[in-house]
């Protein structure tokens, strides 16, 4: 039997709003069915597209003014009926706010109270501002990342999306779990800078081991080999080349019509082998390379820009990509057999669903939105009308 409804169906979650993991979280959350309701402030209330408004889907928002002690009654109202709160403040700022661990566990002992943060709860850098740059920069990964000149930012997606969303679902699931056994909640700290430094557990492995040289563009996995890194081909596109075992490489050596050694632990020889490559991939475009190399054993692939990705084959096979309110965007993962992940919902926008939201919970959206405590988006209000 199919139930479409996703495994996380009868799980609430409160987010308090932000940028970057937490709202990422709750689009994970969310696409596997659980009920994500995002606190937002009154002032993002009809103001411009949010930059990260796609990560907002299946969630929903309700805006508050946590200045007011009414605001804040609202949030703990909102925990009391909660599996889970998710605080995205610097450490101290939600218990000076009123919506710190100790009242919200208080009124509900079974709450998981994760707490989203760059730095952690407590260290030196603990009160500090920072970004996916600069956790990277702490653990050692930035380091690693782009050529021998200087180190280059992976775009947000280590330390803010890998290390700290992901990371703050795994811990939330975790929690949950524990808490169906021994009745009780916690608080969890969820630091972007520790997820970024997990994620760097087989590099500190490998230069424990002597298998990793600590500079850019000196190892195998870093662009300096020349069967794992990208070509530029005849029309300015891209060859990604992964063939780092020696039946692939000489597959792909086969099919380019070179010969080239492989040398895998001669990294002196690489730079010759890089420039016979790339100069064979420069002689064509990438389609012809693409056609060419499309083979089981090549690890070959087009570099493709994010507006064409949706579109190759493999992609439209799988269904990896949807669509929602017209803009195309990756599509909910992993695939579950039994409890299929129902479609996206449109993404929610500061104050979307605050009447919704404080009905459900037996609160009276009248007095509250009267006396400025909570905002109504404007263009949710016009398609209830």
């Amino acid at each position: 039997m199919v139930v479409v409804t996703g495994p996380l169906h009868g799980v609430r979650v409160i987010s308090m709003g932000g940028l970057g993991p937490g709202p990422f979280c709750g689009m994970i959350l969310g696409d596997l069915g659980a009920d994500v309701i995002r606190v937002d402030p009154i002032g993002h209330v009809d103001g411009p597209l949010p930059v990260d408004y796609t990560v907002r889907r299946s969630q929903r928002s309700i805006a508050v003014d946590l200045k007011r002690p009414e605001g804040r009654d609202v949030v703990c109202r909102l925990a009391a009926d909660a599996d889970a709160f998710v605080d995205v403040f610097r450490p101290g700022v939600a218990e000076r706010l009123g919506i710190g661990p100790e009242r919200l566990c208080a009124s509900n002992p079974r709450l998981i109270y994760a707490r989203m943060t760059g730095y952690g709860q407590r260290g030196p850098l603990a009160e500090h501002a920072g970004h996916d740059i600069n956790y990277l920069a702490l653990v050692g990964a930035l380091h690693a990342i782009g050529p021998s000149e200087a180190p280059t930012p992976p775009l947000n997606l280590v330390a803010d999306y890998g290390g700290g969303a992901m990371l703050l679902a795994v811990g939330l699931l975790s929690a949950l779990l524990e808490t169906r056994t021994s009745g009780v909640g916690q608080v969890l700290d969820v630091a972007m800078i520790d997820g970024a430094a997990t994620l760097m557990a087989p590099y500190y492995g490998m230069l424990a081991a002597g298998m990793w040289r600590d500079r850019r563009d000196d190892n195998v996995l870093d662009g300096a080999a020349h069967f794992y890194r990208t070509y530029e081909t005849a029309d300015g596109g891209h060859i990604a080349v992964g063939a780092m075992e020696p039946r692939f490489y000489a597959e792909l050596c086969r099919r380019l019509d070179v010969d080239v050694p492989h040398d895998p632990d001669d990294n002196a020889a690489w730079a010759t082998h890089r420039a016979a490559l790339a100069a064979r991939f420069a002689e064509r475009d990438r389609d012809h390379w693409e056609q060419l190399l499309d083979a089981p054993d090549t690890c070959a692939v087009p570099v493709l820009g994010i507006g064409e990705a949706a579109r190759h084959p493999h992609h439209r096979a799988r269904d990896s990509f949807v669509e929602v309110d017209g803009v195309v965007q990756p599509a909910p993962s992993p695939r579950f057999s039994r409890t299929v992940l129902p479609p996206p919902t449109s993404p929610a926008l500061p104050g979307d669903h605050t009447r919704e939201i404080l009905a459900e919970f037996g609160l009276d959206p009248t007095e509250l939105l009267t006396t400025g405590t909570v905002r109504h988006s404007a263009a949710a209000a016009a398609q209830e009308d």
